[in-house]
Order: structure tokens, then C-alpha cells, then sequence
């Protein structure tokens, strides 16, 4: 199995826990705040495995570059606008609404690949993606069929919309962090990685801090004083976010995104191992189209 398949599926784990516990802090903090915690304890972790890579294995950090600066600045604005869409698509609606619209995500990364990145998918893997969020859909709204028409039919609604949104910026962040690491032109592929993770973390600290102290500031003494709970989305995150970074720059985006449609089989795992549910036939039947999805991306990139 290529190296970059395996990082994405952690990558998915660990973004799945972190969504989960970005939505249990929300009752104690405004949707920029429980976006802001992502990065304040997130970028110091980034850093740190920098720092690792650089004086515990003696790696270089990249030259880098003016247009990497800007492509990596573009990545983190991207990435916050894309966050707090989709935290306020599952509070205008539900999580159903805001994960089906979200992960369209994946078809705006394959147009940017195609279209302004030069890197473009074979019809297969088109058709992998499309079967892919076809499972998302039914997964998204626990297999209940009649559920995934009514989502799918209330296109007006504003959280579809900011869901819809929040999968273009998702998709923005993406296609330029893999530009940003195609900009370095040294190092390996894992100080590669994290240098643009590291870089994206701290510069989404300055612009989220500086933003809430103009917007909303008592966030700022929230975040600190829940400390003990918003830390572990900064861990999470971080994880998932070096892996995404990892395996972009390993791979093509739209690729690394439409394997990570996986998530959503782990959400439907733990349900039915921790919750002990039942799973139901449109349970199934969502799994195995993204799992399917997936193995047919795999099978004709």
C-alpha cells in the first residue's frame, strides 16, 4: 500500500475525533472560539515536530520562498473561513445537513487539480468520488433513505449553503497547500509537510486572535479558561492536519481528499462498537459505496 493511503486514513481518524469534540466544547464557546482553539493549541504541536525534525534528525528546513508564504497564508484563511461555514451549517440545520455539503469538498478539489493545478484524475477516479459522496450522503443521514432526499432537496436552506461553502474553502485550503509544498525544493517529503502545517498554524494564530479581539474578545479568556477540554482539539487537529499535509504532498489533493471520505466509515464503526447500534441496511449500504468509491480511486489513479 502506497505510503501517502495510509497517512490519509489516520489523517480521517483523527479528524473525525477532533470534528466530534469541536462540537462538545461548542456549549461552552462561540464558533469562532471553538475554531480558534484548532490553532492555539494546535500550531504549538506543529512547531514542536518542526523542531524534532530539524535538531533530533538533523533535516534542513526548506528554503521558502515569498509565493510560499502567500500560498500558505491563502491555505490558512481558507481553512478558517471553511471551519467556522461549517460549524455554523450544523447549527443553522444539523450534522447531517453540514457533512453532506461539506464533503463536496472533494468534487471542488478534483475541478481545482483539473483545471488550475495541471493535475488531472482519469475518468475512473471521477466516478470513484461521485460513489464516494453518494455513501457520505447515506451515512451522513444513518442509512434512512427518506431522510437523504429531504436533505438533498432543501438546497435553499442556509445550512446547506454555509455546508456548500464550507466544502469550497475546504477544497481552496487544499489545492493551495499542495502548491505550497510543491514550492519547497528541498527536503523530504515529511519536513516538507510539516514546514507548511507549521507555517499555516502560527499565521492562523495571529489572524484568528487578532480578529477576535476586535469581534469578540471574551472569547479569548474562554478559550483559556477551557483549556483542559479545547486542548485535545488542538491535538487532534494537528494530527489530522499534519497527515492531510503529508499526503498531499505526496499526492495529488483531490486524490488525498476523496480517500478521506473514509471518515465517515469511522464514524459508522465507533456508533455501532462503543454505542453498541444496530447498523441498518442504508448504514451498510453507505459504507461499502465508500469504501467501494475509494477502492476504485486507488485502483485507476
Amino acid at each position: 500500500m502506497p505510503l501517502w493511503i495510509s497517512i490519509t486514513i489516520a489523517a480521517a481518524l483523527f479528524q473525525n475525533i477532533r470534528t466530534t469534540m469541536q462540537q462538545k466544547i461548542r456549549h461552552v464557546l462561540s464558533v469562532d472560539g471553538a475554531n480558534f482553539v484548532r490553532y492555539l493549541y494546535g500550531a504549538p504541536l506543529a512547531l514542536g515536530m518542526l523542531a524534532f525534525l530539524v535538531f533530533g534528525t538533523g533535516r534542513e528546513v526548506p528554503a521558502l520562498s515569498a509565493t510560499f508564504f502567500g500560498l500558505v497564508t491563502l491555505a490558512g484563511v481558507a481553512q478558517i473561513v471553511a471551519t467556522s461555514l461549517m460549524i455554523h451549517s450544523f447549527s443553522l440545520r444539523n450534522y447531517a445537513v453540514g457533512t453532506v455539503y461539506s464533503k463536496t469538498e472533494t468534487l471542488f478539489v478534483a475541478l481545482y487539480a483539473t483545471f488550475i493545478a495541471s493535475e488531472p484524475l482519469k475518468f475512473g477516479a471521477w466516478i470513484g468520488i461521485l460513489v464516494c459522496l453518494c455513501g457520505v450522503a447515506i451515512l451522513s443521514v444513518r442509512g434512512s433513505f427518506a431522510n437523504i432526499r429531504s436533505v438533498l432537496a432543501d438546497l435553499t436552506h442556509k445550512g446547506a449553503v454555509y455546508g456548500i461553502l464550507s466544502g469550497l474553502f475546504f477544497a481552496i485550503a487544499a489545492g493551495t497547500i499542495r502548491e505550497a509544498s510543491k514550492h519547497e525544493y528541498s527536503g523530504d517529503f515529511m519536513v516538507r509537510g510539516i514546514t507548511v502545517l507549521a507555517c499555516m498554524n502560527t499565521i492562523q494564530i495571529v489572524i484568528m486572535a487578532v480578529y477576535l479581539s476586535i469581534r469578540d474578545r471574551p472569547q479569548l479568556g474562554k478559550v483559556w479558561v477551557n483549556w483542559r477540554s479545547s486542548i485535545w482539539v488542538g491535538i487532534f487537529s494537528v494530527l489530522g492536519s499534519a497527515g492531510w499535509a503529508l499526503a498531499m504532498t505526496l499526492e495529488n489533493a483531490a486524490l488525498v481528499r476523496a480517500v478521506g471520505q473514509i471518515e465517515l466509515v469511522f464514524t459508522f464503526i465507533a456508533s455501532h462498537l462503543v454505542l453498541k447500534e444496530r447498523p441498518s441496511v442504508g448504514e451498510w449500504i453507505g459504507s461499502a459505496l465508500v469504501v467501494g468509491g475509494v477502492v476504485l480511486i486507488l485502483i485507476v489513479r
